[in-house]
């Protein structure tokens, strides 16, 4: 029976699988396109993907064999070494780090993917084997998207990653949120999503929260589930709205998109 790490891990082969065949065949100029990141350039993008990539692998292989992991000076090193790289150097450079990384997850047994947990350097405690792989499919798939929309505006967020990534949401909108852009009362909205099916409540007050689905909701957002993603991580600009997508009441689709910036 497959478990989660599985999935996460299958989800992780899926998206590179993707976007490698988009980046192997970009040209210097496709590299210096704008991306769906603000202010960052398409090799900007796999920069960030490849040295997160690179410190990913770092800590995996710190958490296999008991090692120190990575600190602020290793992370500080990676960074500046990718940043002196040419936008050539940063597709290569992406395709070979990130690959590197997926083989790590999937060379992981069973018993290992159970019970081997992951020091992030970032969270309280060490996290199991799904967690870490979780957070870099978030970050995989958002900037997955920010790669592909800059030569097709009809790009939506993989599938196979959307669902696995759906109930992280809530534990980002502390960061990806400016709940002091909206004035007035606070409202609660009704959250219905397809593909796949989610309803819940989205509170906006002091801070943004998912809460359960209101009786008497404020207003209601319809949507498809991907559009949500990118919705509340600030990648949901008008040209790149999908049909279907609809707010009404007491916040508008412009409201929502000025309350999540992301990242």
């Amino acid at each position: 029976m497959s478990t989660p790490a599985d999935q996460l891990i299958t989800a992780l082969r899926a998206g590179h699988e993707e976007l490698a065949a988009l980046v192997r065949d970009l040209k210097e100029d496709d590299l210096l396109r704008p991306s769906g990141a603000s202010e960052w350039q398409v090799s900007q993008v796999l920069s960030h993907l490849g040295s997160g990539a690179e410190i990913n692998l770092a800590t995996l292989d710190a958490a296999r064999t008991g090692a120190p992991g990575p600190d602020g000076d290793f992370n500080r090193g990676v960074w500046a070494r990718w940043d002196a790289m040419s936008p050539a150097e940063h597709a290569a450079g992406f395709l070979d780090t990130n690959e590197r990384l997926v083989e790590a997850y999937e060379a992981l047994d069973a018993e290992t993917r159970s019970s081997m947990r992951v020091d992030l350097g970032f969270l309280p405690e060490p996290v199991d084997v799904a967690t870490a792989a979780r957070f870099r499919l978030s970050e995989f798939a958002l900037h997955q998207w920010d790669t592909e929309v800059a030569f097709n505006p009809f790009a939506a967020v993989t599938p196979g990653a959307v669902p696995l990534l759906l109930d992280q949401v809530s534990g980002m909108l502390a960061w990806t949120s400016r709940p002091q852009e909206l004035t007035g009362p606070e409202v609660t909205v009704l959250v219905r999503l397809h593909a796949p099916e989610r309803t819940f409540g989205l509170r906006l007050g002091e801070k943004v929260d998912v809460v359960d689905a209101p009786e008497r909701p404020d207003g209601e957002l319809v949507a498809p589930a991907e559009a949500w993603l990118r919705l509340a991580t600030g990648r949901l600009g008008t040209q790149y709205t999908p049909a279907g997508v609809q707010a009404t009441g007491a916040v508008t689709l412009d409201d929502l998109r000025r309350v999540f910036v992301g990242f």
